[in-house]
């Protein structure tokens, strides 16, 4: 799928942007950490970014959100309702009660595993995957795993903020297999 990158509305990336606070040295040394939690806490700012992914979700014809653990799921769920479909919730592995789909990753330090209810997603649906923050990209890469492998469609990733410095990006796009990454904001 070829698509235009999303261009936010005039003056909703200063929005978002101005509500995101560094925090210095977080959580280790050395680490500049992006809070998002003055921009939840800013009803204009938080209605803005739902609005945004929402469109994404209509641009895409996605049928179903899936929100990564755990910021995701804020930043999902409002999209979901405000674009009129399902919200799927991908959560570490052991948190889901009832039949699962799993999928291991790895990660710098070792070796992660997400799932998602079996049921949730079906053949027909488009997927959408949102998550606050694109890093190195494993849990959005192990998501479209989970996603095709209940055999639904990957619509696309949305991510608020992408951290391009970590290369997320790179490692995600083959998997994305011509499905389109946006990412509201990069630094």
């Amino acid at each position: 799928m070829t698509t235009q990158a999303y261009e936010l509305p005039s003056g909703v990336r200063e929005l978002l942007l101005s509500r995101i606070r560094d925090v210095t040295d977080y959580p280790k040394p050395g680490v500049m950490f992006k809070d998002i939690t003055p921009l939840l806490a800013d009803p204009e700012a938080f209605s803005a970014l739902t609005d945004a992914l929402a469109a994404l979700c209509d641009r895409y014809a996605a049928t179903k959100v899936v929100g990564l653990e755990a910021r995701g799921f804020i930043l999902a769920a409002p999209a979901a309702v405000r674009a009129g479909v399902g919200f799927v919730p991908v959560r570490k592995a052991g948190k889901l009660p009832g039949a699962t789909l799993s999928q291991t990753y790895e990660l710098e330090y070792g070796r992660a595993e997400i799932e998602v209810h079996a049921e949730d997603l079906t053949e027909g649906d488009r997927v959408l995957v949102i998550d606050d923050v694109l890093a190195t990209g494993g849990t959005a890469e192990a998501s479209l795993g989970l996603i095709r492998g209940a055999g639904a469609r990957v619509a696309g990733v949305a991510v608020l903020l992408e951290l391009g410095f970590l290369s997320g990006r790179g490692r995600l796009l083959p998997a994305l297999d011509g499905a389109p990454l946006d990412a509201l904001i990069t630094v």
